[in-house]
């Protein structure tokens, strides 16, 4: 399946905005598109996905899938976070058993979305 990985590039992450700085969510979307990408997975900027009371945030989703936000991500949660998405895209779904899921997206899922009816 293909899969897309919506990483929030304007997520402050409870930081003051720096002039001539990246913000924690600029950074993060760095740290993902520059890492090596999983097969069937696409990594995209978005500016906001409206979950800025809970740090870095990124969304999963996919044709005809469930689709999840997670928040309270960083840059050292880049491995994770692609493991996850991994998994995520070889679903014919979105449903990824709760044991199979990296402890990140396990404890902080923020929502699950159900898929489009066609």
């Amino acid at each position: 399946m293909n899969a897309t990985l919506f990483v929030c590039t304007t997520c402050r992450a409870g930081e003051p905005a720096m002039e001539g700085q990246p913000v924690p969510g600029a950074r993060l979307y760095a740290a993902l598109a520059t890492a090596s990408v999983p097969e069937g997975l696409t990594i995209a900027p978005v500016e906001c996905l409206s979950a800025c009371g809970n740090g870095c945030a990124v969304a999963l989703s996919a044709p005809g899938c469930w689709s999840y936000v997670y928040g309270r991500l960083g840059e050292s949660d880049t491995a994770e976070i692609l493991a996850g998405a991994a998994t995520y895209a070889a679903t014919p779904d979105g449903l990824v058993p709760w044991r199979e899921r990296p402890q990140i997206f396990r404890k902080q899922s923020l929502a699950r979305i159900p898929p489009q009816e066609r």
